[in-house]
Formats: C-alpha cells, sequence, structure tokens
C-alpha cells in the first residue's frame, strides 16, 4: 500500500507542468537566501551587543595600519577618564546634534545637498560603525553596510557609550588611535586632563589627521580650534551634551 501511494505521488509529481517545478524551484531558493539574510543579521546583531559590553579590540583600518607601519599607538579608556572637555568638542567639531538624532543627521544632510558640497555629512554614529565594523572606501556596498550597523549601535549602545568607542579607536595621527595615545603623543598629559584648548585642538585634527598636527597648528588649525571651544561652550549651555553626562 505504500509503495501504491509514494509511485502516485511521483506520478503526480511527474504530471506537474515545467511552470510550476520552476515556481518551486524559485520559492525554495528564496527560503534558503531569507534564511541566510535572518542568520546573518543575528551575527550583525550579536556583534554589536558584544561591543556594548566589551571594548572592541580594533577595526580593518587599525588592522592593515598596523600591518603596513609594524606598529601604532593605541590605549582603551573608560568614559569617566576622558576630559568631559573632549567629548564636547568632538560633538561640537564632527556632530553637533549628536544627542538629538538616531544615527543619521537629516537636517545636515539636506543642508550638504542644497549647497552641493562634496563634503560628507557622517555622524559619529555612521563613523563609529565604519572604524568598529567596516572598512574605509566609498563603495556602495560599505554605506549600505555602514547604514544597518549605524541603526543597530542607535538601537542598541546608549549615546554616551557611542562616543566613548568613537574616542577610543578614531584617528588622529599616523598611526595613533584614541584619544588616550592622542593625549600623550601630541600634548604628553593623558585623555583626563586635556585643557580645553588641547581638546579642541584634537578634535580639529579629525578630518585630516595624517596632515594636520595638533602639537604645530597652522593658522587655519588655530582658528578652527577657536571655532571648536566656542561650539563645545555653546554645547554645555544649551544642554545638547546631556546624553553622555559628565
Amino acid at each position: 500500500m505504500a509503495k501504491s501511494k509514494s509511485s502516485k505521488a511521483r506520478k503526480s509529481a511527474s504530471k506537474r507542468s515545467p511552470l510550476a517545478r520552476c515556481t518551486d524551484a524559485v520559492n525554495w531558493i528564496w527560503r534558503k537566501f531569507l534564511r541566510v539574510v535572518a542568520i546573518i543579521f543575528l551575527l550583525a546583531v550579536a556583534w554589536v551587543l558584544l561591543y556594548r559590553f566589551v571594548a572592541p579590540p580594533g577595526g580593518i583600518f587599525i588592522m592593515q595600519e598596523h600591518r603596513r607601519l609594524g606598529e601604532i599607538q593605541r590605549q582603551w579608556v573608560p568614559m569617566e577618564q576622558i576630559a568631559p572637555v573632549m567629548a564636547r568638542s568632538v560633538i561640537a567639531a564632527e556632530d553637533a546634534n549628536f544627542c538629538l538624532h538616531w544615527g543619521f543627521d537629516m537636517s545636515e544632510i539636506r543642508r550638504v545637498i542644497e549647497q552641493g558640497s562634496s563634503r560628507g555629512a557622517s555622524t559619529i554614529t555612521q563613523q563609529t560603525a565604519k572604524n568598529v565594523f567596516l572598512w574605509h572606501g566609498r563603495d556602495w556596498t560599505r554605506k549600505a553596510l555602514e547604514s544597518v550597523f549605524t541603526l543597530l549601535i542607535e538601537a542598541f549602545w546608549p549615546k554616551r557609550r557611542i562616543l566613548e568607542v568613537y574616542l577610543n579607536i578614531v584617528e588622529f595621527d599616523e598611526g595613533v588611535f584614541g584619544v588616550e595615545a592622542a593625549a600623550q603623543r601630541y600634548f604628553r598629559t593623558t585623555a583626563a586632563e586635556l585643557s580645553p584648548t588641547q581638546a579642541a585642538r584634537l578634535a580639529a585634527v579629525l578630518p585630516a589627521p595624517k596632515i594636520r598636527d595638533a602639537a604645530n597648528p597652522t593658522q587655519f588649525l588655530r582658528n578652527r580650534t577657536a571655532s571648536i571651544m566656542d561650539g563645545a561652550a555653546t554645547i554645555a549651555r544649551d544642554g545638547r551634551d546631556a546624553c553622555i553626562g559628565g
């Protein structure tokens, strides 16, 4: 009886049209694809959650620079050991609405588009996603992944943690990563002891760390430093640093 049923099933399947069999194959492939995407997404979520509590060892760019240079300077310090003025200076220089947006500063993006500027409008969260989880570059694959990781970071990390990780992984000079190494490299001090001027000068080199020198500033860098100091003071007055505490 069982053989009879199996034989009937095979005969029934063989009678199906080529279009129906093709549809079944497409549906099977689609289900497999969705399963793979779901697994990758869950792994990304787990990765982001891990770094919510564990200090990231470094990103692809840091590993590339370490291989190229032979050694790098980097020392992780918790947010409690970073001068609050350093946090405000970076916000003023890189992302004035850091505490207000959800990873993408839409008002800044619109302003850049309207001005037709080639300057990017990446937020601190986007830069953190790139530096920690991805590679440097302008290809669309990386930008798409950066958007995904930006949303995950904003969903699972508090703003204070985002800024803490950013300040510990961003490049301040060739082979110098993180604010502690930068404070020692440029000013022979620690991240906790940075003065407002020193903090603003470090923030001023971030867009071009390989060609700007915080220890020997040009007139442009001095002017930029003064502007960042004003911005940091304004952010402190109007409460736009509330999300990071301190």
